[in-house]
């Protein structure tokens, strides 16, 4: 089942069950779902779905730490219910410890020694951890790695 396929059925269950919230979100995520599909002229891979929900998630994560920021708890506190709804449909997430092993294997194949070749390892690691770990724990652990 498609993740288009998906958000039709969790909104149809969204719309029975009166659950607001929730509904909203997910016709969100099917619109961006759809232009981005749209943009992109033909049906969506797994990966280009990865894609739009990462950034989607993304998207309402720095919304919250600027709502923390301004002190508007009551749009944290939406927002953080929209997060809860998002990660849903992301696929699990590895551990820090996951995260630094991988990114340990990357270091060692790309032979890094140092700072300057951050790029390099983080260019070759992201494309393995997309959507499975959040870019910031990535690059402190490549920093970590490569001090």
């Amino acid at each position: 089942m498609s993740l288009l396929e998906t958000l039709n059925a969790d909104m149809k269950t969204a719309m029975k069950a009166k659950d607001k919230p929730t509904l909203s979100v997910v016709r969100m995520l099917k619109s961006a779902v759809m232009n981005e599909q749209i943009n992109l002229g033909h049906d969506l891979t797994p990966e280009d779905e990865l894609s739009v929900l990462s950034r989607e998630l993304k998207q309402r994560k720095d919304s919250m730490a600027e709502f923390d920021k301004g002190g508007r708890e009551d749009l944290v506190a939406s927002t953080s219910a929209e997060i809860k709804v998002v990660e849903k449909y992301m696929p699990a997430q590895l551990s820090e410890e996951d995260v630094k092993k991988i990114v340990q294997e990357t270091v060692t194949e790309v032979g890094a020694q140092s700072m300057a070749d951050f790029g390099k390892v983080m260019g070759a690691v992201m494309p393995k951890l997309k959507g499975q770990a959040d870019g910031k724990i990535v690059n402190q652990s490549v920093k970590q790695l490569l001090q």
